[in-house]
């Protein structure tokens, strides 16, 4: 049965109803997250629920609307045609019962309509493939209204089976139907502009908000008061300095200043140990003439300390960190830093030497 063919689809066309959909769809594509996001910034709760049923409400306007061509089309009785396999491909589905394969046909409608090439993809059963072979003829349906829509029937009546038995159908050239023809330019056009315009429109409607323009003038904040002096305590054995609560020894240059107050005419007696925590310096001096193994407090390495107190507290096995000691001594001939953290799930130390090198650490048990 030779049919003709047919030559390239007619222009679409700009109807009123599509531009409207499409400015109406951009409208809200662009509204919806920018009601969203601005709802969020300035924490405006009505906002955030325009921006989420915004949305919800097309999405149901359009489907009330889009009802009576549903219906028209469901009333209208599907097509039933031949068609000839121009290719045949399996695309999916090896080792099930039905292998997804991608058919390229040429339709020839039953109302001598042109012949048109439409390609899809259908689930075939396993054993039916070898009904179906390149040039060979079968029976398809298609809505009247979506001729891209075609579906292979699978088990056609007697009389359409004997008909596509002794049919020949001519290709039609191409290209290939796949889906809805696709919209012209200016839909898209004005969909972009739409989503532009709304988006702009909520920034703008709610500028003042967002950029606070209306909001007055802050006072500037009060003058902070004057640093508390630490306080020292210093006898002939040891000393002592303690810091104000806005002061800590992890400041620059604050824990050497303190250690050369203390140090500072003692007749260059060295000192037995050095205890520092984070507004508390001790140092026990050694004893005049005493042989105990002393070290001199300027030579430890000062700007190394908040380092290594860092270091310490930012181990993950003590949990929490809540308090730290540092603590310089010479007991073992060599000079040692031991940085001991206390945290929620126990103690944990650091050992450097004395250059502030670690040589040694300690988990928490």
């Amino acid at each position: 049965m030779p049919t003709t063919t047919r030559g390239a689809a007619p222009p679409a066309r700009n109807t009123p109803a599509d531009l409207a959909r499409g400015l109406l769809t951009g409208g809200v594509i662009g509204a919806s997250p920018a009601a969203l996001v601005v709802g969020a910034v300035i924490e405006s709760v009505p906002l955030l629920v325009t921006g989420l049923a915004l949305p919800a409400a097309y999405g149901l306007v359009f489907f009330l609307a889009g009802a009576p061509r549903r219906a028209r089309e469901a009333a209208i009785a599907p097509r039933t045609a031949l068609a000839v396999v121009e290719s045949m491909e399996a695309v999916g589905g090896e080792g099930t019962t039905d292998v997804a394969v991608r058919f390229d046909l040429t339709v020839a409608p039953d109302d001598d309509g042109p012949a048109y090439r439409v390609a899809f993809t259908q689930d075939i059963n396993v054993a039916d493939l070898r009904d179906y072979r390149r040039g060979g003829v079968v029976v398809v349906r298609y809505p009247p209204e979506n001729p891209w829509r075609v579906r292979i029937v699978k088990r056609p009546t007697p009389e359409w089976e004997e008909r596509a038995a002794g049919a020949r159908v001519d290709s039609a050239p191409g290209p290939a139907l796949e889906s809805e023809p696709p919209e012209v330019s200016a839909v898209g056009f004005v969909r972009l502009l739409a989503l532009l315009l709304a988006a702009a429109g909520v920034v703008l409607l709610f500028r003042a908000d967002l950029f606070d323009e209306d909001a007055p003038a802050q006072p500037p904040p009060p003058p902070s008061s004057p640093s508390s002096p630490p306080t020292t305590v210093r006898t002939s054995a040891s000393g002592t300095v303690t810091l104000g609560p806005d002061r800590s020894f992890l400041d620059k240059g604050e824990l050497r200043e303190a250690v050369a107050t203390l140090t500072r005419g003692t007749d260059a007696r060295g000192a037995l140990t050095v205890v520092v925590q984070d507004r508390l310096l001790s140092i026990v001096y050694a004893p005049t003439g005493s042989q105990a193994p002393a070290f001199d407090p300027d030579s430890l390495p000062y700007d190394r300390f908040p380092a290594l107190v860092e270091e310490a507290r930012s181990s993950p096995d003590v949990g929490t960190p809540q308090t730290w000691q540092l603590t310089v001594e010479r007991l073992t001939g060599s000079l040692t830093v031991r940085i001991g953290v206390t945290g929620t799930r126990g103690t944990s130390w650091l050992e450097a030497d004395g250059d502030g090198e670690v040589v040694r650490r300690t988990p928490a048990r």
